[in-house]
């Protein structure tokens, strides 16, 4: 049976100690999918109405070059998550990276991900990069964690 798992990565510090564990600590025969979900506060940009906040019409384009330029950076951590894999021995053609916008809310998009794609382990940083949403809304990994069926969730800090 073929070893499947989902790092679930953002551009922090701890998603990269995520995918430095899985170099490390896995079986370097593994298929490797670096997931990420941006929220997509970027379908905002095409919005047009009236009830839309001026201060947000005033600014659409300050924010959307934000929003790209967030989009680009998680493409480069994610280039660079897959060289660490490949440097760690993992083949490059079992190293693949998928990007999509939030379509439900970012722990259950990761665990539809592990389910669509049938992964055996979601690996996981204990902290991503908003303290401030996290302190609100509670840890996306804690999410996975509660929601996880019939897979391993490993929680890298």
């Amino acid at each position: 049976m073929e070893n499947k798992i989902l790092v679930a990565v953002d551009e922090s510090q701890n998603s990269m100690k995520a995918v430095d564990f899985v170099g490390k600590r896995m079986q370097a025969n593994a298929m490797v999918t670096l997931f990420s979900v941006i929220p997509d506060p970027t379908a905002a940009c095409g919005l047009d109405s009236p009830s839309l906040s001026p201060v947000f019409i005033k600014n659409r384009q300050a924010f959307c070059a934000i929003e790209d330029a967030k989009k680009d950076r998680i493409e480069a951590f994610m280039e660079k998550a897959r060289e660490l894999l490949i440097k760690a021995g993992f083949p490059a053609e079992n190293v693949s990276v998928r990007i999509q916008n939030k379509k439900v809310g970012i722990a259950r998009d990761i665990l539809k991900e592990a389910e669509r794609g049938k992964y055996d382990t979601i690996v996981i940083g204990r902290r991503g990069l908003s303290g401030i949403k996290q302190f609100f809304f509670g840890s996306i990994s804690n999410k996975v964690i509660q929601l996880a069926n019939n897979l391993a969730v490993i929680v890298v800090d």
